[in-house]
């Protein structure tokens, strides 16, 4: 190993240093960098159904397209992320951001689209019941359809992904306090569409109901 090298594996930050080591998707991704095929096909599917997931509560009938351009959009990218945070939270930040570019594509008017405040019943007319596993799923779902796509997109990814506050805080481009203030907004926002007058069963759901293949998910906390 040169001098300079040494150097550089003295002097890098620990944290990168250490979740290279123990992070499988950090190892995949630096085999696939050094022209290891396999390696960034493996990294992908680890992916691809919680990808689908994603999109599927939001774009049924757009979510393989919107799969495929996450996955290209990180194909393209893949020397520029830099492991300062994990593989995961990485990929669902371009998640959101194919997302919000295909429904700009989609304004006809040329209207600035505000994602904290419109919704994807409002853009998207596609019903989602063929995706629901069962009522009470499905009930959840076209509940959060009708939340702004921010608060749908914040919510899912936190009890769904288990994305705590700090991983939220890099996918939407903010700190993790404005985070948790979003989540208790984007909380009671959901509370009042599913029982207004009363506390409601089908909120604690959301916590249980798990990924598109019913694995139940905790509650990753703040």
């Amino acid at each position: 190993m040169s001098e300079a090298a040494r150097r550089y594996r003295t002097s890098a930050p620990a944290t990168v240093l250490e979740c290279r080591r123990v992070d499988p998707d950090l190892q995949l991704l630096e085999r696939w960098r050094q022209g290891e095929t396999a390696a960034g096909e493996a990294l992908f599917a680890r992916y691809v159904d919680r990808l689908c997931a994603f999109f599927a509560t939001k774009c049924p009938g757009e979510a393989d397209d919107l799969v495929q351009r996450t996955l290209m959009a990180c194909v393209r990218a893949r020397d520029q992320f830099r492991a300062e945070s994990s593989f995961r939270t990485y990929l669902y930040t371009v998640a959101r951001n194919e997302l919000y570019q295909f429904l700009r594509t989609r304004q006809r008017d040329g209207a600035r689209l505000d994602y904290s405040v419109t919704s994807m019943a409002e853009l998207v007319t596609t019903p989602v019941t063929r995706m629901a596993r069962d009522s009470e799923r499905r009930r959840i779902v076209e509940a959060l359809r009708t939340l702004p796509v921010e608060q749908q997109t914040l919510l899912e990814l936190h009890y769904w992904e288990e994305l705590d506050a700090a991983a939220l805080a890099e996918v939407f481009a903010t700190n993790p306090g404005a985070i948790r203030v979003r989540l208790h907004r984007a909380r009671a926002a959901l509370r009042a569409r599913l029982a207004p007058e009363a506390d409601d069963p089908a909120l604690d759901a959301l916590v249980r109901s798990g990924d598109s293949s019913g694995n139940p998910k905790r509650d990753p906390g703040l």
